[in-house]
């Protein structure tokens, strides 16, 4: 019994991180494209 937990548990946080990075990566380019959206918006303001 102590192994499935054990096994169980190992699985989630190896998900959990795959998901993490997953986040991490959609608002970096999020950020990326906010940035471009702001810097075609001044060049064009100019």
């Amino acid at each position: 019994m102590n192994e499935k937990k054990k096994l169980r548990r190992a699985q989630r946080d190896a998900r959990q991180e795959k998901e993490g990075k997953k986040v991490v990566n959609w608002i970096f380019g999020a950020l990326i494209v906010l940035a471009i959206a702001y810097m075609i918006y001044m060049v064009v303001n100019v």
